[in-house]
């Protein structure tokens, strides 16, 4: 006779046989219906009936006048042929710069207006510019994720605090804790594209490593993995896919074989290229025929009065940001073919934004080999410029177009990415297509819209309301306007009627055709300026968009009238909206930061992609490095990275070489890179391998001596002429026992020491 507690468990294991078998369990068992099973236990979320599928592709830091479907010099087949099938918008616009673009597109609200008023690498103490999304505004992800859609976010995020982007957390202001059960992707506003720091959910992970790695095929490759997967396991469940790939935001990265199909294309300069795009422009109908070219800004070089060796590198420069350009929309077309290789295409609301701001003139008047480099005045020289030329947009280089380039992709329009207060600045292409829905196909709209309008558009189109509470927080109103309307009709007037713009105190109101502009007087590539002038001596301008496309014909003093009330309305938004404060975009004191308050800091093996801004602070300082290791008895000498922070174009490491010797490398933005090297093996068993960098006086970029040293005694030491002025990296990180991203020294990617290390203390003197 068998135990009880045996027939029990004999029972159980038959009970799951044959729930997994699909017989019920009351089949075989009566007396157990006594117990009425509960739907609750198991919550079931469907979406309303034929809601579409939802993908939101949003380039980076592209123009207005930068694609050929909307008259520019690049192709951009994918481009054309969703136009083709769908609608183009040609005044659609974002906000000036990334990270409160995004903010606005995912949660419908004004950036201030949810904290994201500055770029996430310059929050402020202000709630209009926290850089923390508040649980108030939930994202469109969370409310489709609550109404039964699969959501996925792939590529860009760069809207989570810098002190939040590390290993220790908080995980509430990562994709996966704001509504995407996906995530594969860049944390910060940027990555190499040959050697990205990426992250899957909110674990950094690697990379494949196989010969011509490119990220935007990586990107798109985890795409069309998860939109199969979603059709193969839940094919009745809709799907919202973000799609952001790092294209075209600096470091300009492109395969040689993009790059080289077009070379000698751009050699006619800057201003001859804007006269081109605006004839196209016009014969494709994508503006009226009365728009104006703008002027060159007085900040900005003529073409001719370049030198034949700039006009060189320039021309290079922006062969290269044009095949980094058709190359991500040749991403965007195998992400479209997947789609339509599902039979997903018809029903599927596809938004294509051809940039999150205008193009970036971040890069200098004269560009360079390093974007960071160039901000920071650390410039290659021409004639190593000359020599490297075919290296640019490959992996050994960092590189930026001049902001001439900026300029002209956004043709024809003033000023470029940062400048809020002008058309180049927030004027962005957008097509849309949903076949099911849109019958004028190849159609153009002229309605004005802004990015908080994708969030109540997608709403509406899937039939679910705002909510008016989400995970029991209130939620703050939607600041966008559905732009459904628009589908079906091309003459209605626009719904969205009154919007301003800001961004680092360039500002912006736009009101039933009408705009008035204030250029707060900063050039966008002058991130470092400490001395903006006063907000009351910007100047304001006033222009009729509804007969001036281009904001050429400046009207403030013929309607000052107009003007002022432009003005006051533009104090009652930025006011509802917590703009005001007006800043300048200077990094601000007394932010949270992992770092804050240390000078002693003891790491061990596994602490990973910690972001500069919350590793020890070693620029413009003087440090010491001390790493307690282990090498095995007997066998080949231990090797690999100790500590390294940033990358080949800005950083520092800390390793042991292939033959076993301590060393140090130290790269300058390409400009100069040092590499110490000590000059026995370690021995095997216990060492202590220590780096000492004292530095040279008062102020930024100085020069400093190096001293490398094992179990206390000096083995190697050096001297740096010139050091980071201020930083190395927005998006290489710092590392403890690997170098992730690109590596900083000679050596193989990621390079992972073959040893143990029991501790790296750091001193920060």
């Amino acid at each position: 006779m068998l135990h009880r507690h045996a027939t029990r468990s004999l029972r159980s294991c038959a009970l799951l046989l044959l729930a997994l078998s699909g017989t019920s369990a009351l089949e075989v068992a009566p007396a157990a219906a006594a117990a009425s099973p509960s739907p609750a236990l198991f919550p079931h979320r469907q979406a309303p009936t034929g809601a579409p599928n939802v993908v939101i592709v949003l380039l980076d830091d592209v123009g207005f006048g930068a694609a050929s479907t909307f008259g520019g010099p690049v192709p951009t087949p994918t481009l054309d042929r969703l136009a083709q099938r769908g609608l183009r918008y040609n005044t659609f616009h974002t906000t000036g710069i990334c990270s409160p673009t995004r903010a606005s597109l995912l949660t419908g609200r004004n950036s201030h207006a949810v904290g994201l008023g500055n770029v996430m690498n310059t929050p402020a103490p202000y709630p209009g510019r926290t850089g923390m999304l508040p649980p108030s505004a939930a994202t469109l992800a969370e409310v489709l994720r609550q109404n039964g859609y699969g959501t996925a976010a792939i590529g860009k995020w760069h809207l989570a605090p810098p002190w939040e982007v590390s290993q220790a957390g908080p995980f509430d202001r990562w994709p996966t804790g704001m509504g995407f059960e996906k995530f594969y992707g860049f944390m910060d506003g940027e990555t190499d594209q040959f050697h990205p720091t990426l992250y899957e959910g909110t674990a950094p992970t690697r990379p494949p490593l196989r010969p011509g790695y490119h990220l935007n095929d990586d990107l798109t490759a985890h795409a069309i993995q998860w939109l199969e997967a979603q059709r193969s396991l839940v094919p009745q469940k809709p799907f919202l896919l973000y799609f952001a790939p790092g294209g075209t935001h600096a470091p300009l990265q492109a395969p040689p074989e993009w790059i080289a199909r077009f070379r000698g294309k751009f050699d006619q300069g800057w201003d001859r290229v804007r006269e081109e795009t605006l004839a196209r422009q016009k014969k494709l109908g994508v503006v009226p025929q009365n728009t104006a070219l703008t002027p060159r800004p007085a900040e900005l070089p003529a073409w001719s009065s370049l030198s034949p060796e700039r006009q060189r590198i320039a021309s290079r420069l922006m062969e290269v940001y044009a095949g980094y350009l058709a190359h991500t929309d040749a991403a965007i077309g195998r992400l479209a073919a997947a789609l339509d290789a599902m039979g997903q295409s018809d029903n599927t609301l596809f938004f294509y934004i051809f940039g999150d701001n205008g193009a970036s003139a971040e890069g200098g008047l004269a560009g360079g080999w390093s974007e960071h480099g160039a901000i920071q005045g650390v410039l290659m020289p021409d004639a190593e410029m000359l020599r490297r030329l075919d290296e640019l947009g490959g992996p050994t280089a960092s590189a930026h177009y001049p902001a001439g380039w900026a300029w002209a992709m956004d043709a024809p329009l003033q000023w470029t990415k940062q400048v809020a207060s002008h058309l180049g600045g927030i004027r962005n292409a957008m097509v849309v297509t949903w076949p099911a829905r849109i019958r004028d196909a190849g159609g153009l709209r002229s309605q004005y819209g802004f990015v908080a309008d994708i969030m109540p558009t997608v709403l509406e189109a899937a039939g679910i309301e705002a909510p008016a509470t989400v995970n029991g927080v209130p939620q703050q109103q939607i600041d966008g306007v559905s732009l459904l309307y628009s589908f079906t009709d091309a003459a209605a007037p626009s719904r969205h009627t009154t919007q301003y713009y800001e961004i680092y105190g360039n500002r912006s109101i736009y009101h039933d055709g009408w705009m008035a502009s204030a250029f707060h007087g900063k050039a966008p590539w002058a991130l470092l300026d400490s001395k903006p002038r006063p907000f009351e001596a910007d100047r304001w301008e006033l222009y009729d968009l509804t007969r001036d496309f281009s904001q050429a014909h400046d009207l403030a003093a013929k309607e000052p009238q107009k003007l002022r009330e432009l003005q006051a309305l533009f104090e009652q938004e930025a006011a509802r909206n917590h703009v005001l404060p007006l800043l300048d975009g200077e990094p601000a004191r007394g932010l949270p930061n992992l770092s804050a308050g240390r000078s002693e800091f003891v790491f061990h093996r596994g602490t990973v992609g910690t972001p500069e801004t919350q590793a020890p602070p070693f620029v413009f300082r003087s440090h010491r490095i001390v790493a307690k290791l282990h090498t095995p008895e007997g066998g080949a000498p231990s090797h690999g990275v100790i500590a390294a922070e940033g990358g080949k174009n800005g950083g520092w490491s800390l390793y042991v070489d292939a033959s076993g010797h301590p060393a140090y490398a130290y790269s300058l933005f390409g400009v100069s890179r040092s590499t110490l090297v000590g000059h026995d093996p370690l021995p095997p068993g216990a060492a202590a391998v220590a780096l000492d960098l004292a530095y040279e006086g008062e102020g930024f970029g100085r020069p400093a001596a190096i001293t490398l040293s094992v179990d206390g005694k000096p083995v190697a030491s050096g001297r740096l002429e010139r050091t980071a002025p201020y930083y190395f990296t927005i998006d290489e990180t710092f590392d403890i026992g690997v170098d992730t991203g690109s590596p900083v020294g000679d050596y193989p990617p990621y390079n992972d020491f073959t040893g143990r290390i029991d501790a790296v203390t750091v001193s920060i003197r």
